[in-house]
């Protein structure tokens, strides 16, 4: 027995050097390959870009956003970072990559009729075809790994392109970063929204509860949950390491600065940048006492997405209705939001099923994609602006319903219970629930306060998000910027 131990022991020897000797000379291969790749990108950033009148080749800064013509708060952050950067740098060229069909002049008026910006300069867009790659229905198991696999083709897609010099993610395509920094030889820069995986999302699985990116076959099957427990861990440590190569990290609020901290371990290179919200615009709205017409709204405004959870709107307000049967009050919830695809589409036709199996398909109106100065009304004539996702990472339209004078119920998580729906001044800005039964219950209590109440409310919010001005995230932007244009 011990002389096989030995025999196997020897043979295990001899085959250590030729193994090592193979792994160095394929590591060797890999660092040509890189190398290669990395003069081919070099070369190609001189061919794609052509030089300026002075014969100079400009300064290229590109932003990773294949979703520029949707409507959300994300979309918000990129036009106002682009329109601060042209005011600060005016010698630059700018790019957006972007997977959408529309025309580059279509792509710049919806900015501007969505949120009321309009460039100093112009912008190039580089159309990319291969957006279906991160289209999270292209991968019903195993969707993190997939979109994000997805996202380097894509991002490959995109540096074949054009190979800037400053690469800003704005998006939240962490596995593109490292494509962009050591082949394309650009400095990083990245706006984190929503931390693709985050402690919380590890904690969901680990409890086994059910959320819409937890399904209930799971949650009630310890091993499924352990495996995917595993591949979290895994995944997690992998977008840890990507996310780590960027140099310039801005996160949209507290709770996404504490995930990101956790996750990537680049506190030196990470500073909060509160997303833009148009706050003047709805400031300027008339704040006055109400009267005491019985007709009330409740607006939401939130993209069709399935962690906003309108559903929970809905059925709370269902509730509402049943707790308050008999009074004189009518009101009505209206659902603002913009549909990104096909799913957003079929998720309104969903939610107006839904409606109909409550029985107040006559209390509720789908308003989407609708104008800005739409959007303006409806905000001006709500009682109450609701939002119910639970860990929001910030929350645009919550600020944007409180600075419109509405009295704002939100979900007690994430940025709004941290950051936004917090006392100014030692007074209530506004309230926070958690189920149906709370937020029908909060519902009561608002519409029971009196106007006068209700007035004093609305103005300590609309004090509170002054600073969450564009002039604030402008600011705050370039200081974090700063050192990638040096």
């Amino acid at each position: 027995m011990a002389a096989a131990v030995e025999a196997i022991l020897r043979l295990l020897y001899s085959l250590a050097i030729p193994a090592l000797m193979l792994i160095g000379v394929l590591c060797l291969c890999l660092f040509v390959l890189l190398c290669g790749l990395r003069r081919f990108f070099q070369q190609r950033k001189k061919q794609l870009i052509p030089p300026e009148k002075d014969g100079k080749r400009p300064f290229v800064v590109a932003f990773f956003h294949p979703y520029c013509n949707a409507g959300g708060g994300g979309e918000r952050v990129l036009w106002c970072a682009l329109r601060a950067l042209q005011k600060r740098y005016k010698d630059v060229s700018y790019v957006i990559y972007t997977g959408d069909t529309a025309t580059a002049d279509s792509i710049l008026e919806g900015a501007h009729r969505r949120f009321n910006i309009r460039l100093n300069q112009p912008v190039k867009f580089v159309f990319l075809r291969r957006r279906y790659l991160v289209e999270a229905s292209l991968y019903p198991h195993f969707t993190l790994l997939g979109q994000s696999l997805g996202s380097l083709f894509l991002g490959w897609e995109a540096l074949t392109k054009c190979v800037p010099d400053v690469y800003i993610d704005s998006m939240g395509y962490a596995f593109t970063i490292p494509l962009f920094k050591y082949l394309g030889g650009c400095r990083i820069g990245c706006y984190v929204h929503y931390p693709t995986i985050s402690t919380d999302m590890l904690s969901v699985v680990r409890n086994q509860n059910a959320r819409f990116n937890n399904a209930a076959i799971i949650t009630t099957n310890p091993l499924l949950s352990k495996l995917k427990l595993a591949y979290y861990y895994i995944f997690a440590s992998i977008y840890g390491l990507v996310g780590s190569c960027s140099d310039v990290v801005m996160v949209n609020s507290s709770w996404t600065l504490n995930h990101i901290l956790s996750l990537w371990r680049c506190s030196d290179r990470t500073s909060i940048v509160y997303p833009p919200c148009d706050v003047q615009t709805f400031l300027d709205i008339p704040l006055h006492e109400e009267n005491n017409t019985s007709e009330r709204t409740i607006v939401s405004v939130s993209q069709f997405r399935p962690e906003k959870d309108h559903s929970l709107q809905i059925r709370a307000f269902a509730k509402f209705l049943t707790k308050i049967a008999g009074q004189q009050l009518h009101p009505k919830l209206i659902l603002i939001g913009g549909c990104r695809n096909y799913e957003d589409d079929q998720r309104v036709v969903g939610l107006k099923k839904l409606c109909q199996e409550l029985g107040i398909e006559n209390r509720v109106e789908f308003k989407v994609n609708i104008p800005f100065e739409e959007l303006k009304k409806h905000l001006a004539d709500a009682t109450i602006g609701l939002h119910t996702m639970w860990n929001e990472h910030f929350g645009i339209g919550i600020v944007e319903c409180m600075a419109a004078g509405t009295i704002i119920l939100a979900h007690n998580s994430g940025g709004p219970k941290l950051d936004i729906v917090v006392p100014y001044e030692g007074n209530v800005t506004g309230f926070l629930a958690e189920n149906e039964d709370d937020y029908a219950d909060t519902m009561v209590h608002i519409f029971s306060l009196s106007p006068a109440k209700r007035l004093e409310i609305r103005q300590n919010a609309r004090q509170s998000v002054k600073r969450f001005a564009d002039h604030e995230f402008e600011d705050t932007f370039l200081l974090s910027v700063e050192q990638l244009f040096k």
